[in-house]
């Protein structure tokens, strides 16, 4: 990237400079943006936010706005100022990196957008500021690979006594047969009694109990596959695969995620998470709510 970015970063009278006879496109520009963030791989940094700065430079393709004097005729600073705020409140990230790409690919899906390019710097962290500078531009290649299948999952809440009922072969059998997606929540292990006196180890404790019971799952009947990751559960709904949820990744690293760790409340939220059509619950109650369908049925019986 070299040499644009310099020019794209550069103040403007020695951007005119150096694109002196160049016929340069139009670009608009976010800088100095700071935003706190809880983002980080390391554990010190869970839990706790640091700055950000954003700097956001879009190039453009000719537009009629200078000429209408029209908002809805130009690429406006809005999109970008919430394109960061969107990727920041999607999910909790470790990188950078990984926060910089989405940020571009968000802007890049605007029509006007034909390069964009981001410089992201964290200011707490280091003796000077630590930070990763992108860009990317809109080959078809990328909006390919970007492309997207929206599915509606049907999610399944098992209740541990799912474990033992000689119905279970049967079950999954109709779940393979089936053409829809599935992903498949459960409790925690019956055994669990484990206590800490901080509700922060607690909640790990209680997630990393129902990851256990999913592991439990996959031990009984391998075809249901743990998945931890939002990619692992898109490749499991998109590819036939009966999925089990294993939520500690998901919850801790989203904005937004429940406190509690009940485990049919996390069911109703992964559920709402993944667009699911419905959720289907096996040896609880149902739960009251109005955000997702819900329904008992019978092991014997599901889907």
């Amino acid at each position: 990237m070299g040499n644009d970015a310099s020019t794209a970063f550069a103040p403007l009278e020695e951007r005119a400079a150096r694109t002196t006879g160049v016929v340069e496109p139009d670009r608009i520009s976010v800088r100095d943006h700071i935003v706190d963030v809880e983002i980080g791989a390391f554990q010190a940094e869970r839990d706790t936010t640091q700055r950000l700065r954003f700097s956001v430079v879009v190039e453009v393709a000719p537009s009629t706005g200078a000429v209408t004097d029209d908002v809805d005729d130009i690429l406006s600073y809005d999109t970008v100022t919430e394109a960061i705020e969107a990727e920041l409140a999607a999910e909790r990230l470790n990188l950078l990196e990984t926060l910089a790409e989405r940020i571009a690919d968000r802007i890049l899906t605007e029509p006007q957008s034909l390069r964009v390019f981001v410089r992201i710097e964290k200011l707490d962290r280091g003796p000077g500021n630590l930070g990763v500078e992108i860009v990317r531009d809109r080959s078809s290649e990328r909006l390919a690979d970007g492309a997207a299948t929206t599915v509606h999952p049907t999610l399944i809440y098992l209740d541990n006594s799912a474990f033992s009922d000689p119905a279970l072969g049967g079950f999954l059998d109709r779940l393979q047969a089936d053409e829809r997606a599935f992903v498949l929540c459960v409790s925690q292990r019956d055994q669990h009694s484990i206590s800490a006196a901080d509700g922060g180890p607690q909640r790990h404790i209680d997630l990393l109990s129902i990851e256990q019971n999913a592991w439990h799952l996959s031990s009984i009947d391998p075809r249901c596959v743990v998945v931890g990751t939002r990619t692992e559960l898109d490749w499991g709904m998109k590819n036939d695969q009966v999925s089990v949820w294993a939520p500690s990744k998901i919850v801790l690293d989203t904005v937004g995620s429940p406190i509690s760790t009940d485990p049919l409340g996390l069911a109703v939220w992964i559920g709402e998470f993944l667009n699911a059509g419905e959720l289907l619950v096996i040896g609880a109650d149902v739960p009251d709510i109005s955000s997702l369908t819900c329904r008992a049925v019978t092991l014997a019986a599901a889907p």
